[in-house]
């Protein structure tokens, strides 16, 4: 389609190629339930996970800017960070962690594989943390100070360069499936990125899509506004031509009310039920928490075969947590 006159062509940003892609799009039972599962926890065996989407376009730009060092941030546990270490380590970047918890003696899940991939970590309290972005900024300008070149990625990747990795996944899907015949996609919501590239890629295409997103992290009103500003963003910095449906946006909140870095021992007891059914490992964090509303909202109510689960990956994450999960063998 020509672009209106006045008015500049749309912009599709590069990338670099590091996810294993497509991810399969899977028919699985479970409680005597069919429904379809988007495995994006297949993306790779270090970088796994819904990040490395978003990851392919903000290292392809740090790459372009001829960054030294990449900056990035999340909890002890992100998933985020550490598919940002590994893909930085991959295409020879070095790379600094902002985390917010303790440094630990005997390390765990994904903060072990952060150390192996010789990330440079930070430690911040909960209160330094809210201050995260402030506090990346004024260690950027000290190394600029230095001559070195920072590229800094928000927690995870949720920029509108970043939600790219989403808004791209939608023509990967329809390849798989006639988006007219599924009528909402699940996934859980940290920090929005993925929710807000999914939304406008259901608005590209042209899809009546609702997106459901299951909030682990921030106050329902907070991430449902971040997530259309996002949004909103990308169609304004790259010229969609789209508008967003804010109907097609649902937060599902009350899964995550013991707080991001734990879990109930009802939804471990749901987690290990569905891996010893299925063998698929959802996460303590995201996936686990998702996939009990999607049980509760969807699966319960004989919805599953119309509306995908995206697995988002993090299994690394279940680690820390083996005694809770073993618990429910």
């Amino acid at each position: 389609m020509a672009p209106e006159k006045g008015k500049r062509k749309m912009i599709i940003p590069d990338k670099i190629n590091l996810a294993h892609l497509p991810t399969p799009l899977e028919e699985i039972t479970f409680r005597s339930k069919n429904f379809l599962i988007k495995r994006d926890d297949y993306t790779g065996s270090d970088f796994l996970g819904n990040k490395i989407r978003k990851l392919e376009y903000l290292l392809y730009e740090a790459r372009k800017l001829k960054s030294d060092i990449i900056f990035t941030c999340g909890g002890d546990q992100s998933n985020h960070a550490r598919a940002t270490a590994s893909a930085a380590a991959k295409i020879g970047f070095n790379t600094r962690l902002f985390l917010w918890g303790n440094e630990k003696r005997n390390v765990e899940g994904n903060l072990f594989l952060n150390k192996m991939y010789n990330a440079e970590i930070s430690y911040l309290n909960k209160s330094e943390f809210d201050n995260v972005d402030e506090i990346m900024t004024e260690e950027r300008r000290k190394l600029i100070k230095k001559g070195k070149r920072v590229y800094v990625i928000p927690a995870g990747g949720s920029s509108t360069l970043g939600i790219w990795g989403y808004i791209s996944f939608m023509n990967e899907l329809k390849k798989q499936i006639d988006l007219k015949n599924i009528n909402g996609i699940f996934s859980a919501c940290g920090s929005g990125g993925t929710a807000a590239g999914l939304l406008v890629g259901a608005a590209l295409n042209k899809a009546k899509v609702k997106i459901l997103a299951v909030n682990v992290l921030l106050p329902k009103e907070i991430i449902r506004k971040k997530i259309l500003q996002l949004a909103e963003g990308v169609i304004l910095d790259f010229k969609l031509a789209c508008s967003i449906d804010e109907s097609k946006l649902e937060i599902i909140d009350g899964y995550s009310t013991e707080g991001y870095k734990n879990i109930s021992e009802d939804k471990i007891k749901l987690i290990t039920e569905f891996a010893g059914s299925t063998g698929i490992l959802l996460d303590p964090a995201y996936t686990g928490k998702a996939f009990c509303a999607f049980n509760d909202l969807v699966l319960k109510k004989e919805k599953g075969k119309r509306i995908v689960f995206l697995h988002t990956g993090g299994i690394y994450g279940a680690f820390p947590k083996l005694k809770s999960y073993l618990k429910h063998v």
